[in-house]
């Protein structure tokens, strides 16, 4: 996607960095589960995470994990990083799932509802500051509306679809994204020592519309303009001896939306009912006493709402509808399931610990096999006391280079093998770990987006970074492989990644 943005023309200012002398492009790939809580984890504080997807069951607290529901990532953070000193420290972070130990964060999930006091005086004296900010918004909104309004009233049809695009890009390419430049712009004059900002604009585009979608491919020219804005304030203060990275923690796969293939029913409630518990298909989910709290964030954006605003600011529109997460999370008897992406978890409750396969299929046999052959479903995963285990078609696989199931074909089939035996070993991973990648119907994703990421897919998996061409920037096979060549730059006496005079 990259490569077709540059050669499309939707990065100008980027293909100007990546020329003689500049910036140069190192090929990355990003571990499974392929998200940005698992990559920003490893790569903020070099851990390899129990993070299996962007929603998933810890039966050892015996309580959900939805990113970025009040309170979930500080947890994860808390718990998952104890100990470890973050590479952000002493720094800024903007629109991060985590801190990395950042004194001053905006939009962090981590501190969603509690931005620092110090990040929030920053955003604030950002704009009167950069008062232009303000002014560049409102102008950039105005036009946006009277071109979508021209557009609806020369193409009626289709008028809904549009202004959903064109509130993601009022929301998102416009206000949030000028917000995080300014700010960032504040945090280089004065020299902060690390800063870290997502930029949210084709993620967000990419779930809703698909990550070829002229939407989508168009928010990058948003995206490539505050690069350009960034690097003009870099080359203003030469004294802080700044060096930039460019990174994608994760690329987009198109998907179809499982109730798209089914006529409106939810993947949880199916696996119940035709696998897990067909006796008692039809009856409603056993109360849990679980709360839904907060659902969804910019970075988890899911398609499905009515009205464009509502699926723009999709976490404050929903945070507290109980529907959302009725349909994600089922339980029934004593088993719980998540669907999170392209990727659902089956959980049996009444254990603390992981089941391996042999303990699932006592209680349920030949069920997971069943599963992989059913529509929508491209494989199925489970732990043993061997290693990973992958039902595939129906047939039962021991993953390793001799039996490498449905990654027979892959070039990069040794390192695939090596991060879903990681995904597998995390104790959070579900007893099943369902997959819709690579579906007989295609990617399909079990919520409704029509871009998902999570999966071992080459379109998620290979990614990139992006430095300047003096910089020594090892072989990244793994997010925790960043965490090194970032912290190094708070060790005492580190240089810059390279030799070159700023």
């Amino acid at each position: 996607m990259l490569e077709r943005a540059l050669d499309e023309g939707h990065l100008p200012f980027f293909k100007r960095l990546l020329g003689p002398g500049g910036h140069r492009v190192h090929p990355m790939t990003v571990g499974m589960p392929t998200s940005t809580p698992a990559f920003q984890m490893a790569a903020m504080y070099g851990v390899r995470p129990d993070i299996p997807g962007f929603h998933y069951h810890d039966k050892r607290r015996g309580t959900d994990v939805h990113f970025p529901r009040a309170g979930h990532a500080a947890l994860v953070e808390a718990t998952q990083a104890e100990g470890r000193r973050g590479i952000l420290r002493g720094g800024s972070v903007y629109g991060c799932v985590f801190t990395g130990g950042a004194e001053n964060d905006l939009f962090s999930f981590a501190k969603l509802k509690r931005p620092s006091s110090r990040g929030l005086l920053r955003a604030l004296s950002a704009f009167v500051i950069v008062g232009w900010v303000v002014w560049k918004s409102v102008a950039l909104t105005l036009a946006q509306l009277a071109k979508a309004l021209l557009h609806v009233l020369t193409h009626p049809r289709g008028a809904g679809q549009h202004w959903q695009r064109v509130m993601i890009r009022i929301g998102i390419s416009v206000w949030v994204r000028e917000l995080f430049t300014g700010s960032v712009a504040r945090d280089l004059y004065d020299g902060v020592p690390a800063i870290y900002v997502n930029y949210l604009d084709y993620d967000v585009a990419a779930h809703a519309f698909g990550p070829h979608h002229r939407a989508a491919l168009r928010s990058l020219r948003y995206v490539d303009s505050s690069i350009r804005q960034l690097r003009r304030v870099l080359r203003r203060v030469p004294e802080h001896q700044y060096d930039l990275f460019i990174l994608s923690d994760h690329g987009q796969a198109p998907c179809t939306p499982y109730s798209a293939l089914t006529g409106g029913a939810r993947f949880e409630r199916r696996l119940f009912d035709e696998f897990l518990d067909p006796a008692s298909a039809g009856q409603p989910a056993a109360a849990t006493g679980r709360q839904p709290g907060y659902t969804h964030g910019f970075v988890g954006y899911r398609i499905g709402d009515r009205g464009a605003f509502g699926r723009v600011m999709h976490y404050v529109d929903r945070a507290f509808e109980k529907g959302l997460e009725q349909r994600e999370a089922y339980e029934r008897r004593g088993v719980r399931v998540i669907s999170a992406g392209p990727n659902a978890f089956v959980y049996v409750t009444d254990t603390p610990e992981p089941l391996t396969i042999d303990l699932f299929e006592k209680r349920f046999p030949g069920v997971a096999a069943d599963i992989s052959c059913s529509p929508g479903v491209g494989f199925v995963l489970a732990r043993s006391e061997q290693g990973p285990v992958c039902f595939w078609r129906g047939a039962r696989y021991q993953l390793g280079r001799d039996d490498p199931g449905p990654f027979a074909g892959r070039e990069d089939r040794d390192l695939i093998l090596s991060d879903v035996a990681d995904l597998v070993a995390m104790p959070s991973a579900g007893d099943l770990v369902i997959y819709g990648t690579d579906a007989p119907e295609g990617h399909v994703s079990y919520i409704p987006e029509v871009g998902g990421h999570a999966g071992p897919s080459a379109e998620e998996f290979h990614t990139f970074i992006v430095a300047h061409s003096r910089a020594r920037v090892p072989t990244i096979t793994h997010p925790v492989q960043l965490y090194p060549l970032f912290s190094a730059y708070q060790d005492s006496g580190h240089e810059p990644a390279h030799d070159r005079e700023l």
